[in-house]
């Protein structure tokens, strides 16, 4: 009876405590969903909304990290109206709520968050378009002085011709480029050995003799004793060795074909849409208020910055869409309208050496002696 009347009951206690420890409900004025991610973001901050607010204000003080987790708890215009219009009392919102309600007193917080960001990104996002354009460039030189690639197309073309003396498509100047990629689809009698195969057969035999005859028979005496057997097999072996370096030599040429025109285009788009808003929210919006006038001479000098790299980016993509322009109506003629990606040319040369390349891997393998083979008849433009 005394332990019943007068004994601790330890769970009530405990729950007493639990109960005096729980802070009162917060109330919230945001969407749970949309709350949970704003208090995620703001927590991923590692910073006090006064340390935040005092940076937007002097438009420094923000690493990229920081910067990029602000643009993503901009609120919606439903969302501040909700934050302004609370009548309670700040403090019982939830801390999360309270961060973007401090941000939201600052003028043209957000709109701030995203013109230094923009700023932040901005060297980088040009240094990667001077690349890609410069990468364009040597692309277009690599295809234009490459005397080993217009050795090939010569071959093809002598080839072909050959093959169709005496039809409509003998005698054929020039073809498109498309047709290197159908040199591995005509095959000879034997079933085997391809068009592509017998094109890079004589290419490389060619190649060796010259090889052979400018540096190896002039420094080598050996060779007056060799059999024809084994001058063949070092001039497969030299020839070999330069037509498999033809990926080496182009190498621009096979990373160009990766690039995606458009999205080079829409980034110097986006760069000087970005470059706008960011005046106009200098120029216009903060420009009267005395509290932003530290903002606003920070901004104005890197916007001077950013005009003249712009300018730059602008006549660098003008002048690399028109090498590109050049060299493909140098290798096809007219550039046809109907082309929609306009280094086209760049990617066929890229399957083209890929093609290249396993012969020239079958043929190191191989030690059968060079023999012709009847083939049959490729398609030419005469052209």
């Amino acid at each position: 009876m005394i332990e019943s009347l007068f004994g601790y009951n330890l769970q009530s206690i405990k729950n007493e405590e639990t109960k005096s420890k729980t802070p009162s409900p917060s109330k919230h004025v945001l969407e749970p969903k949309r709350l949970q991610n704003i208090t995620i973001l703001s927590k991923a901050l590692n910073a006090t909304a006064e340390h935040v607010c005092e940076a937007l204000m002097q438009g420094k003080g923000l690493s990229l990290p920081q910067l990029e987790a602000l643009v993503k708890m901009v609120p919606t215009k439903e969302e501040e109206s909700k934050l302004f219009n609370y009548k309670g009392d700040i403090n019982e919102l939830g801390s999360a709520e309270r961060f973007v309600r401090a941000m939201l007193d600052v003028p043209y917080a957000f709109q701030r968050v995203e013109g230094m960001l923009f700023r932040e990104t901005f060297d980088d996002e040009v240094v990667h378009l001077r690349n890609s354009f410069s990468m364009l460039e040597e692309a277009c030189k690599e295809l234009r002085s490459s005397r080993l690639f217009l050795k090939l197309l010569e071959a093809v073309l002598k080839t072909g011709n050959r093959m169709n003396v005496g039809t409509i498509r003998g005698g054929a100047r020039a073809f498109k480029l498309d047709a290197l990629l159908k040199l591995a689809d005509v095959k000879g009698t034997d079933g085997k050995t391809t068009l592509l195969h017998f094109v890079v057969q004589e290419i490389v035999r060619s190649e060796g003799i010259r090889v052979s005859d400018s540096i190896m028979g002039k420094i080598s005496q050996r060779s007056k004793n060799r059999t024809e057997e084994e001058k063949e097999e070092d001039y497969k072996r030299m020839g070999l060795e330069l037509v498999s370096g033809l990926s080496t030599e182009l190498y621009n040429v096979k990373k160009t074909a990766t690039i995606d025109l458009d999205v080079l285009a829409s980034s110097v788009s986006n760069l000087s849409e970005g470059m706008k808003e960011l005046q106009h929210l200098v120029e216009k919006e903060l420009h009267k208020d005395e509290r932003s006038i530290n903002f606003v001479q920070c901004m104005k000098s890197f916007l001077n910055y950013a005009d003249a790299n712009l300018k730059e980016l602008r006549g660098d993509e003008d002048r690399v869409l028109a090498r590109v322009k050049e060299i493909t109506e140098y290798f096809h003629g007219d550039v046809s309208k109907e082309d929609a990606n306009p280094l086209r040319i760049f990617m066929i040369v890229r399957d083209f050496l890929g093609m290249l390349d396993n012969v020239c891997k079958e043929l190191r393998k191989s030690k059968a002696p060079r023999s012709p083979n009847p083939l049959a008849m490729l398609p030419l433009d005469r052209s």
